[in-house]
């Protein structure tokens, strides 16, 4: 296949998955090993790193102004009653820390899991069952609505989250990181809604808490294989015209498709949560596992 159309269909790929909660990182793994993407390659690893921050970028372009409002707020809030650890932006430094370490910690475990299918497929099925559990609990309290308060949720809007919520949710977000599969968004949305969140406060926390996370994990596997360490490794000298036009494609595409992907899967949500992701990611899931056991080749 074409290099430059194969940059497209990744950089459509990382787009359309990075911030729905089915995966991006399973999907792209998949999309590489069908398009027979060399997953040994020192470039092609460094070009999912490149669409995955494209993706990324994407996120405070689309929430420039309620990112604008919480730096204007900081650190007390609109009311007044919050202080530096529990304003929305301390909240998700304080959840991002929790997540991050853990993940340091356990880099060899994420990177042999990261070659595994069979840990994506079960990852995917589990994912989705727990999904589809959780949303269905807390639907009957999502359609009557925030003024009829209840015990399944009292959140409905980011302003309004505690402490113990951020840290449960960054700590949920470490099973993402552990068992690629999982999908970041779809641990901390699930986790959000456990702890008393809507579907509407639950979604943009994940999304606000992307933004350090995963600028972080790619842009720390970024700078090491640039320099030529890690695993593969690629230094820039060693990429020629031709490679960083592929990398450019990639990065654009990815950038333009998850900012569309953002804004519908914001008003889609609010209307009908998140049960047809859930039996996306069990079929997808059992799909996988039946091809990592060679039932489909």
């Amino acid at each position: 296949m074409n290099q430059y159309l194969l940059s497209v269909l990744l950089g459509i790929v990382e787009g359309l998955t990075e911030f729905l909660p089915v995966s991006s990182t399973a999907h792209l793994r998949i999309s590489e090993a069908l398009l027979h993407v060399s997953l040994t390659s020192g470039y092609w690893k460094m070009y999912s790193i490149v669409i995955q921050l494209g993706a990324i970028l994407c996120l405070p372009v689309y929430f420039r102004s309620r990112i604008a409002k919480f730096l204007s707020t900081f650190p007390k809030g609109e009311r007044g009653d919050r202080n530096f650890l529990t304003h929305p932006l301390g909240l998700t430094c304080v959840a991002f820390v929790i997540t991050a370490i853990p993940a340091y910690l356990l880099t060899k475990v994420i990177g042999k899991n990261l070659e595994s299918l069979t840990v994506m497929g079960w990852s995917l099925v589990v994912g989705g069952i727990v999904m589809w559990v959780v949303d269905a609990r807390n639907a009957p309290a999502e359609r009557a609505g925030e003024s009829s308060a209840g015990p399944r949720i009292h959140t409905w809007h980011m302003e309004t989250m505690s402490l113990p919520q951020a840290v449960w949710i960054g700590a949920c977000q470490i099973l993402s990181a552990i068992f690629p599969g999982t999908s970041r968004s779809m641990s901390t949305i699930a986790a959000g809604q456990l702890a008393g969140m809507s579907r509407a406060s639950a979604l943009e926390f994940s999304f606000f808490l992307s933004i350090p996370t995963m600028a972080a994990a790619t842009g720390y596997t970024f700078l090491k294989s640039v320099l030529g360490k890690g695993e593969n490794p690629i230094g820039v000298s060693q990429i020629d015209v031709h490679g960083w036009i592929i990398l450019a494609i990639g990065f654009v595409v990815s950038f333009i498709v998850a900012y569309g992907s953002v804004a519908w899967f914001m008003a889609y949500v609010r209307r009908r949560g998140f049960v047809p992701f859930a039996i996306y990611r069990i079929v997808a899931g059992a799909a996988v596992l039946a091809w990592a056991m060679g039932y489909i080749k």
